[in-house]
C-alpha cells in the first residue's frame, strides 16, 4: 500500500517508510534523533529487533509542518 492512498490510520514498517523518504535506516535514525518533532515509532514488542511501525497520517503531517515552515521562511 502507498502511503499517499493509506487510509488515515495505517501503519507503514520502517524499511517502507526509508523507502518513502529516500532515506537509509541510518538516516532515518539520525533523523528522528535530531527532529524531535519526528513522528515516534511503534513498536511491535519489547525487544530491540521488534519491527517498528510509524502511523502514515503523523508522518505525513510532519512532512505538510516542514514544507510550511520552508515556504514561510
Amino acid at each position: 500500500m502507498h502511503p499517499l492512498t493509506a487510509p488515515s490510520k495505517a501503519l507503514i514498517r520502517k524499511p517502507a517508510l526509508c523507502i518513502w523518504l529516500d532515506l537509509s535506516r541510518s538516516g532515518l535514525d539520525k533523523l528522528s534523533k535530531k527532529d524531535p518533532t519526528f513522528p515516534k515509532p511503534i513498536k511491535d514488542g519489547d525487544s530491540r529487533q521488534a519491527a517498528a511501525f510509524y502511523v502514515v497520517a503523523e508522518v505525513e503531517n510532519w512532512l505538510r509542518a516542514k514544507i510550511e515552515s520552508r515556504d514561510a521562511a
